[in-house]
């Protein structure tokens, strides 16, 4: 698995304003993995921040990809960075936001729908195949009534504030061991609570 390099994109909204939403819990996770590597971000012409890097010490190679566009975009940028470096799509790994799995929970899976997730149905669409890698970063569902869109573009509450760092780290990890050892170890890990 180590000889080829791999393309994860953090995905979420541009600008300051969105930094701290649950859309953006993929682009908090990037932030982590990038700071274990060492590395800062810098402007691509695919309109992303990318960072080139090993994951861990002969590990394998890794472009970090955070999309300048906004969500219901990431296509472009992501499949442009998948050409520009030689990618192929079962080498792209989407981290995301999902409402359909409980806050403070990771799962991981190759491929399958979208679940309503405008992000990823644009990556499906610019990359050709859903036959991508995702790390689903759960945000939980909107409580009552409130909608989808507007529950996404808020920032997490105090309660799940506290508990986010534990969060983003654990979408790291998930990073980390899906790269290095697949996808089956990584979703014994992060499926059964161990």
């Amino acid at each position: 698995m180590n000889s080829s390099t791999w393309l994860v994109a953090g995905l979420g909204n541009p600008g300051p304003g969105y930094s701290r939403n649950r859309h953006n819990v993929g682009q908090m996770v990037l932030d982590e993995l990038a700071s274990r590597m060492g590395g800062t971000f810098k402007s691509h012409k695919a309109r992303a921040q990318v960072l080139e890097g090993r994951i861990g010490i002969g590990g394998p190679r890794v472009v970090l990809a955070k999309p300048l566009t906004y969500m219901n975009l990431s296509g472009g940028p992501v499949s442009a960075l998948a050409r520009f470096y030689g990618i192929d799509p079962e080498n792209v790994v989407a981290v995301h936001d999902e409402i359909d799995i409980p806050f403070n929970t990771v799962k991981l899976k190759l491929g399958g729908g979208e679940g309503g997730h405008n992000g990823l149905r644009d990556i499906s669409k610019a990359l050709g195949t859903k036959d991508y890698l995702r790390v689903r970063i759960g945000v939980g569902r909107p409580p009552g009534r409130m909608e989808t869109a507007d529950y996404v573009l808020k920032d997490f509450g105090s309660v799940e504030s506290k508990e986010l760092p534990f969060l983003v780290s654990d979408g790291a990890d998930a990073v980390e061991l899906l790269l290095s050892e697949g996808l089956t170890a990584a979703q014994q890990k992060f499926h059964t609570g161990s």
